[in-house]
């Protein structure tokens, strides 16, 4: 019974130490802070290491175009940003790499999809995207 037990508590011993030997320092996913209000949306992610994956936003835009301004610092890898309209035209894509102010093309008012793409990316992101006037 004792050589069964001491068994058991190294096995359990040796899957902790093979789960902390992760290397993905971000986990599952990153968290961004995000606020969505009609006509403005906000998104920043501090801190990312060596990340890859996506995540889609839907914002309620009430105009037919929307100002963009990006700010990205500290960056290796790729993170990209693509808007689609009400009507799922593509109305901006581009990589978030790129600060700036950017203006998307014309499109329908609604319900605009935003979709973050990041391939082995690090650093930190933040853009906002708001209705033009």
């Amino acid at each position: 019974m004792r050589i069964g037990t001491t068994l058991s508590a190294g096995l359990v011993l040796a899957l902790l130490v093979i789960a902390g030997c992760n290397n993905s320092p971000t986990g599952p996913g990153i968290q961004p802070e995000i606020i969505n209000a009609a006509d403005s949306f906000e998104y920043q992610v501090s801190n990312i290491r060596d990340y890859s994956g996506a995540a889609t936003y839907i914002w309620e835009n009430s105009g037919t175009n929307a100002n963009l301004n990006l700010s990205t610092v500290g960056n290796t890898g790729e993170a990209m940003l693509t808007v689609l309209d009400a009507a799922g035209t593509q109305v901006f894509s581009g990589t978030l790499n790129a600060n700036g102010t950017f203006m998307t093309d014309p499109g329908v008012a609604g319900e605009w999809t935003l979709r973050v793409h990041y391939t082995s990316f690090s650093g930190t992101v933040n853009f906002r995207a708001e209705k033009a006037t």
